[in-house]
């Protein structure tokens, strides 16, 4: 999942407005959550192309970061689907980069 919204910020960095968003939202009721939060608060803060090859990251920190991503919203349902799908019928490949 992380992979597509990341392919869909680098053509569309403004979307990064959206996650910026759900913070400010979220962390008015965030509770356990807030420490992933700002973590993510200060994700966002670094130049784009770092930004986005940390969220891919499959490291023990990013996938416990993926938990409270930001990024609700950014894709459509359509791709989010897409995406369900594919894992569903087994043409994603979730440890080489490659989705179909």
């Amino acid at each position: 999942m992380h992979r597509a919204i990341a392919a869909k910020l680098r053509v569309t960095p403004e979307l990064l407005a959206i996650a910026h968003d759900n913070i400010r939202r979220w962390s008015a009721t965030a509770g356990r959550s807030q420490p992933y939060l700002d973590a993510w608060k200060q994700l966002l803060a670094k130049p784009l192309e770092e930004l986005l090859e940390l969220m891919v990251q499959d490291t023990e920190q990013m996938r416990a970061m993926r938990q409270t991503a930001p990024f609700a919203g950014v894709l459509t349902p359509k791709e989010r689907w897409a995406i369900y799908d594919a894992f569903a019928t087994g043409a994603c490949d979730s440890g080489s980069g490659n989705d179909r």
